[in-house]
């Protein structure tokens, strides 16, 4: 495998986001350093963030609901995010009024004693406020309901179904990341607790196998797909364990296999999936 000929790649990237987290995610530089602090303004006006922001309008905001993928508000931000736009711009404010303003008014559905919600939609605006470097009192309210959602086994479900028991791995990563952030930004123990509880759901299974029978939870999963979105996958929930300092956690071993074998000769990777369309 030709390391050296995959990270010079990145690392000339046209895309200043690509450099930014090849020498943060590879060549271990520290996020505070000027060096990183330039790239980052340089991504600013790149062309990738752009086009995310292109339908802004004089008042800073998108003309469309907040969650209409994958152009609205609160989707702008996740990428902002997952691309490490640089923290504290006072400019995003109003995308961040917007996707709080809808996350927070969708209310619950309580089944059969489970909360049944998609709160890979809070777990999301939780994370990217932490990330962004936009805090204030709402995400203590985002941890609070996603902690007090969370389900019996560690995770969460919107399968409206009485019967459905077992969480959703779709609904489960995103608060996971989320309330792992938080605890580590807060140091609040309930959420600890909640993220802690949340990747033994993801352990139990070796990340991508059933319990009950070893056999894959859903074949597409182990495809390569970037960006993920709130879709469960094999580079996703990896990087979620890595955030959390679980990657070496030896239930997370057949997974980072299944991810080496799909290397190229030339030390890159495939993109096998993707859920978007031009």
């Amino acid at each position: 495998m030709d390391d050296h000929t995959a990270l010079e790649r990145l690392l000339t990237s046209d895309d200043p986001s690509v450099r930014y987290k090849a020498r943060v995610g590879i060549s271990g530089e520290s996020v505070t350093g000027a060096a990183l602090r330039s790239l980052q303004d340089e991504m600013r006006v790149s062309e990738r963030v752009r086009a995310l922001l292109s339908e802004r309008q004089a008042d800073g905001t998108i003309l469309i609901h907040p969650y209409n993928k994958w152009r609205d508000a609160h989707w702008v931000l996740a990428q902002l995010c997952d691309l490490g736009y640089p923290s504290g711009d006072e400019s995003l404010w109003p995308l961040v009024n917007q996707a709080c303003n809808w996350s927070l008014a969708c209310a619950p559905r309580v089944i059969d004693g489970r909360v049944r919600r998609c709160v890979s939609q809070q777990g999301y605006t939780l994370l990217y406020l932490i990330r962004l470097g936009l805090v204030d009192e709402r995400c203590k309210e985002l941890a609070s309901r996603l902690i007090a959602w969370q389900w019996p086994d560690g995770g969460w479900n919107c399968d409206k179904r009485p019967g459905a028991k077992c969480s959703s791995v779709h609904e489960t990563l995103l608060p996971f990341r989320a309330l792992d952030a938080y605890a580590r930004l807060t140091g609040n123990s309930a959420a600890a607790s909640a993220a802690d509880r949340a990747a033994e759901f993801f352990l139990e299974r070796r990340l991508m196998w059933r319990k009950t029978t070893g056999e894959p939870i859903r074949p597409r999963f182990l495809l390569l797909s970037y960006p993920y979105y709130y879709h469960y996958g094999l580079l996703a929930v990896l990087r979620a364990m890595l955030d959390a300092g679980r990657l070496c956690d030896p239930r997370c071993r057949d997974a980072r296999d299944v991810l080496e074998l799909k290397r190229a000769p030339d030390g890159m990777f495939p993109l096998e999936c993707k859920h978007y369309e031009p």
